[in-house]
C-alpha cells in the first residue's frame, strides 16, 4: 500500500475513533463539573503532554538521524570496495583479478540476498559475504610485492577492505535495531492519556471541543505512523536502496 494512503488512514481513523468517542462522551456522560474541573484536567494534560512529547520528539529525531547515519555507511562500504579494488589493481595478477572476481561476488551477494531481509528487519542475512570478505583479506595479504610502491597499496587496499568490515557490520545492526516494545509501549500509552485527558474537558461548545481532540488524535498518530515508518532504515517511508551497490555492480562488470 501507498505510503501517504497509509498515513492517511491512521491519521483519519484514529481522529474519528476519537470524534466518535468525544461525541458519546458529551452526549450521555455525565457534564456536571465537567468545565469546573478544566483548569485541574489541563494542568496534568500539560505535564503529560509535555513529557510524551518529548518522548516522540526524542524518538524521532534520533531515528532520523540513524537513518542518515546508515545511508552514509552504506555509501561507504560500497565506495570503499571500490577503492580496494582499484589498490588491488597494482598488485598484479593474479592478485587483481581474484579481488575483482570476489568484489563482484560480494556485491551480488548484497543485492540479491541479503537486501530483501535487510528490509524485512532480520538479526541474520542470507549469503556468505562475510567469508568473501576473509577470501578479500586472504589474498591481499598474500599478495607478493615488488617495491616500495606497490607495499604501499597493498597497505591501501587491507585498509580499505577493513573500511567495508566496519561499513558492513553497522549497516547489518541498523536493520535490527529499530524501536524496542518498551518504548513502543510508552509511546502508545503516552498518546492515549495524551487524547483521553481532553477528553475530560467541558464547555459549551461541543463541536469545537471535538474537533480539537480529534486532530490531537490525528497529530499524535501521524507521528506514531513516522516513528513506525523510520524504524527500519531498509523499508518503509525511510527505505534505503541497495543503488549503492549497483553501481559498483556496474564497474565490475
Amino acid at each position: 500500500m501507498n505510503i501517504y494512503v497509509s498515513g492517511l488512514i491512521w491519521v483519519v481513523g484514529a481522529a474519528l475513533a476519537t470524534a466518535i468517542v468525544a461525541y458519546l462522551i458529551r452526549r450521555f456522560g455525565a457534564t456536571e463539573g465537567t468545565v469546573e474541573n478544566n483548569e485541574a484536567a489541563g494542568q496534568v494534560f500539560t505535564i503529560v503532554g509535555g513529557l510524551h512529547a518529548v518522548l516522540l520528539a526524542f524518538v524521532l529525531i534520533s531515528l532520523f538521524d540513524a537513518t542518515s547515519a546508515t545511508e552514509e555507511q552504506v555509501y561507504r562500504e560500497a565506495d570503499s570496495l571500490v577503492a580496494a579494488n582499484w589498490a588491488a589493481d597494482s598488485l598484479g595478477e593474479p592478485t587483481s583479478s581474484e579481488i575483482r572476481d570476489l568484489s563482484a561476488t560480494y556485491v551480488s551477494t548484497v543485492v540479491d540476498k541479503e537486501w530483501p531481509d535487510l528490509e524485512e528487519g532480520k538479526d541474520e542475512v542470507a549469503g556468505d559475504g562475510w567469508a568473501t570478505l576473509d577470501k578479500m583479506r586472504k589474498v591481499i595479504s598474500q599478495a607478493q610485492t615488488d617495491g616500495d610502491w606497490q607495499n604501499d597499496q597493498k597497505t591501501e587496499a587491507a585498509n580499505k577492505l577493513w573500511d567495508v568490515y566496519e561499513a558492513r557490520q553497522e549497516r547489518l545492526n541498523a536493520a535490527g535495531n529499530g524501536v524496542s516494545d518498551v518504548v513502543w509501549f510508552a509511546l502508545v500509552a503516552g498518546s492515549i492519556m495524551s487524547i483521553s485527558l481532553p477528553l475530560l474537558f467541558g464547555g459549551p461548545r461541543p463541536v469545537t471541543h471535538i474537533i480539537i481532540v480529534s486532530i490531537l488524535a490525528g497529530t499524535l498518530s501521524l507521528l506514531l505512523f513516522a516513528t513506525h515508518q523510520l524504524q527500519n532504515p531498509f523499508s518503509g517511508g525511510a527505505k534505503i536502496d541497495p543503488a549503492a551497490f549497483e553501481s559498483v555492480q556496474a564497474r565490475l562488470l
